[in-house]
């Protein structure tokens, strides 16, 4: 097929590569309204973009018979946020300009920088590479950009983010003021505008996403379930998916590394990103995800970002993303180059208001669906054993192979060889999770029958109905932080402000001193303390301390933590009550 470029080599390679038609952003940038003007681009992750900038910068690069346009230093510089986005980046452009002759250097953070610079030496006419490599090679003098045509800021919302403004600054500075600028980002952000105005003259604005979602390829869902669940449902969710590649996504390093250990000891194929990895370590995850030696990657945002992994239909959102921004960032990972992918958040019930609005915010119609049972998953099992077993291929056997089946079928009946094959077929997979309730919407857990509570003692919560309590998180919470079971929970009585639950009176001393000890390992601003009595009896003593005072007594309201990027003002936080994911929450 003949496409509608700059030169017919990158057509040529375009038919060669398995393209029938461009994407629209591909499509946008060779306009006749797009040539030679800056471009500011909002596409979304996957939508074909490092392509189109290819295609965009062809004028300033070569000719129309495809050869190079004379130059003494690098024509291009393509700006990306990452080490594996920019060798991403590397590997497009080259097959892209391979017939031209047109070379390609690559400087990027974990390489020989000695290397580079040679590489760069022997002349280069695209330069890709990462913020803090690139300026370290301008200040040695080993990149010199008087001659550079084109700038392209790949995924430029997040290089901001990720803290690259002065690095971008000082290596656009040093570039002619006729260059083009080419800016490309997945959101718009006001920084983005920013810097556009600053560094941009009379650009046009390209905006090939979806108004309607976040991304049109994915399929987003939530479901609604208790904190102490979160783990169980990652396993049953993996395990129903059963995907090719699947990305889980936590806050934190800390929570990454409980994660992949609990994933790990299940028997799942399972591999680690975050900060605490060093580079040769994230290589070697990423080759295994490639090469099929694991199929679940955990990450937190930053170690994620740049990644492209072939297959990958599954991101789960372990721990809720801060903004709308992050969780486009985080689901764009999937549902690229026009395959489908399911984006599949975990919601704490105290936190389904505040992802609620997250979702309109991004305008992002999700499905609110069940967790996964152990049911459903073994159903969908038999399913996929069955599907592989009946589909009809030709099966060659050799002789060996032979001889064994012929001594099975004379020393077993059908119907057990095959009860056999089910067997191991179900021994290799990790075992489903039993869920408190896969139910978002069925009611609490009902409270546990008085009979045994003679003598009880009673216990205090510093949160209630203004911070969302609810019993199907508290009854979890009271079991963990306590070490004792649902039935040595009696009645929970929930205020305003706080809640008051019972234990029997057998238990209290191991209870309260197990509090103690988990409160120093929970960071989650939940207190528990004795109560004075019941909540009968105290309300008759605070009526009595209070009769003719005016008020009846209060008790103090209980602050909820800012949510992240909040102001945490004066006025008491209305936000629900929230614990990320059931695990600490210290430093990422």
């Amino acid at each position: 097929m003949t496409f509608e470029t700059h030169s017919t080599l990158l057509s040529e390679a375009l038919t060669a590569r398995g393209y029938t038609d461009l994407t629209p952003v591909q499509s946008a940038v060779l306009e006749p309204e797009a040539l030679g003007r800056d471009l500011v681009v909002s596409a979304q992750t996957g939508s074909g973009k490092t392509v189109a900038f290819g295609l965009a910068m062809a004028p300033q690069l070569i000719d129309e018979s495809g050869r190079p346009l004379p130059a003494s230093s690098p024509k291009v510089l393509v700006i990306a946020p990452t080490r594996e986005l920019a060798l991403q980046v590397s590997r497009e452009l080259s097959w892209l300009y391979e017939a031209t002759g047109v070379r390609v250097a690559t400087c990027v953070g974990g390489m020989n920088p000695s290397l580079e610079r040679r590489a760069l030496a022997q002349g280069a006419q695209i330069v890709v590479g990462t913020p803090g490599r690139l300026r370290d090679h301008l200040e040695r003098g080993a990149l010199e950009l008087r001659s550079l045509a084109v700038a392209v800021l790949d995924e430029a919302d997040e290089m901001l983010d990720m803290g690259f403004r002065e690095d971008l600054e000082e290596l656009l500075d040093a570039t002619p003021d006729g260059r083009r600028t080419l800016l490309f980002s997945a959101t718009m952000p006001r920084p983005i505008v920013a810097l556009a105005q600053r560094y941009q003259q009379n650009a046009l604005r390209i905006s090939t996403a979806n108004e309607d979602r976040g991304h049109g390829d994915i399929q987003y869902q939530a479901i609604a379930l208790a904190p102490s669940d979160i783990e169980r449902a990652v396993v049953n969710i993996l395990r129903l998916h059963d995907a090719e590649t699947a990305i889980l996504f936590c806050a934190t390093r800390d929570n990454v590394r409980h994660l992949h250990a609990s994933l790990t000891e299940r028997g799942f194929a399972v591999v680690a990103l975050s900060g605490e990895h060093s580079q040769n370590e994230r290589n070697q995850a990423l080759q295994a995800l490639r090469d099929r030696r694991a199929r679940v990657c955990v990450a937190t945002d930053v170690a994620a970002r740049g990644i492209d992994l072939p297959g990958l239909s599954l991101v789960v959102h372990v721990e809720i993303p801060r903004d709308a921004e992050t969780l486009q960032h985080r689901s764009g990972r999937t549902g690229r180059a026009g395959k489908k992918g399911t984006a599949l958040m975990l919601v704490p019930y105290p936190r389904r208001r505040r992802v609620e609005g997250m979702l309109r915010s991004a305008r992002i119609a999700a499905e609110w669906i069940s967790a996964p049972g152990a049911a459903e998953i073994r159903a969908a099992d038999s399913e996929r054993l069955l599907s592989a077993l009946l589909t009809p291929a030709a099966v060659e056997v050799d002789e060996v192979d032979q001889a064994l089946i012929a001594r099975l079928m004379a020393e077993r009946s059908p119907e057990e060889i095959a009860a056999a094959l089910v067997q191991a077929h179900r021994a290799r997979l990790p075992e489903p999770e039993e869920l408190l309730t896969s139910d978002p919407a069925s009611p609490p857990p009902p409270r546990v029958p008085r009979e045994g509570f003679e003598g009880s003692t009673w216990f205090r919560l510093n949160v209630g109905r203004n911070q969302n309590a609810d019993p199907r998180w508290i009854l979890p919470l009271l079991c963990r932080r306590g070490h004792i079971t649902r039935g040595e929970i009696g009645a929970i009585r929930i205020a305003a402000h706080e809640t008051l639950f019972e234990v029997p009176g057998a238990v209290a001393a191991r209870f309260i001193d197990a509090v103690r000890r988990t409160a120093e390992e929970e960071d989650d601003g939940v207190e528990i303390t004795p109560s004075d009595g019941s909540p009968r009896e105290e309300g008759r003593r605070n009526k009595r301390q209070h009769t003719g005072s005016g008020s009846p007594h209060q008790p103090k309201p209980y602050r909820a933590k800012p949510e992240h990027g909040g102001s945490g003002g004066d006025r008491p936080a209305r936000k629900p009550f929230h614990r990320k994911g059931g695990r600490p929450t210290k430093g990422a």
